[in-house]
């Protein structure tokens, strides 16, 4: 692996774009079907909190599938949501998602030093007393938990397709993923400022032009949400070019996609 020079992050940010520009509608479906799916389990009972963050891995592969479809010419069906659960390695994704949570908890866990326990009641609880945003850190508990968990992130970043496509165990997909994250380091920083600056940047420039144009508050909201979706998809677009950028194509010897019902038939 070389290192990647620092603008290679704001080259994988345009790539995502270009990949979502392939097939906007058939991504964004996929997106809206993986949403409406997470709002279901978090209709369960304290299970329905967890299983998001362990599914994280196995959906990721979902999107990961359907960048590399679209980059090969290939539709993009809902279906692509279930191909992570098709996978031989499912139970290896499941350990990883496992992991994710207990890194997640143990960030927000060491928050508490800073805030006294505010952003951790936020996260894990009903919702904050206004009384106990008063006077608390919330806004550096919630820095300090992101830096704890940036080693956490770098270790899970390629750890899904890792095990998905080369077939690697769980403790050397992780040892992998961190050390191609930290080589890589510079265009992974611009890559992450690229997203920080159009995911605040972009949707607050945006309803300041149309609180002034309209100062009505439905037609902000009605701008704002299928933009914010668009970026969220485009972002998710973006994690395929940071893996090909690192460990090239993906291997062609796993399980083929699901088919589409029209070329079933």
């Amino acid at each position: 692996m070389e290192k990647l020079p620092a603008k290679t992050g704001w080259l994988w940010v345009k790539e995502g774009l270009a990949l979502f520009r392939k097939q906007p509608a058939e991504v964004s479906t996929l997106f809206l079907s993986y949403m409406f799916l997470m709002l279901a389990l978090g209709i369960l009972p304290i299970i329905g909190q967890l299983l998001p963050l362990i599914l994280v891995p196995v959906f990721a592969m979902s999107f990961m599938q359907a960048c590399r479809q679209i980059e090969e010419g290939k539709r993009v069906y809902p279906s692509l949501l279930l191909v992570g659960f098709r996978s031989p390695a499912l139970r290896t994704l499941l350990a990883l998602g496992v992991l994710y949570l207990l890194a997640a908890f143990a960030a927000v866990a060491v928050s508490t030093l800073v805030d006294g326990g505010a952003f951790w009641k936020a996260m894990t609880g009903p919702g904050l007393d206004p009384k106990d945003i008063e006077g608390s850190n919330l806004r550096l508990a919630m820095i300090v938990a992101a830096l704890v968990y940036i080693p956490a992130a770098m270790a899970f970043w390629f750890a899904a397709p890792l095990i998905a496509w080369h077939k690697m165990p769980l403790g050397k997909a992780l040892f992998y993923s961190f050390f191609a994250v930290r080589r890589a380091a510079k265009a992974f920083t611009v890559y992450g400022l690229a997203w920080l600056v159009i995911g605040v940047l972009l949707p607050a420039t945006i309803s300041t032009i149309v609180a002034l144009l309209f100062n009505n508050m439905t037609v902000i909201v009605f701008i704002l949400l299928p933009l914010s979706i668009i970026l969220t998809v485009v972002m998710y677009c973006s994690f395929y070019p940071t893996y090909t950028a690192v460990f090239g194509k993906p291997p062609r010897d796993e399980a083929p996609a699901p088919e589409s019902n029209d070329s079933a038939r």
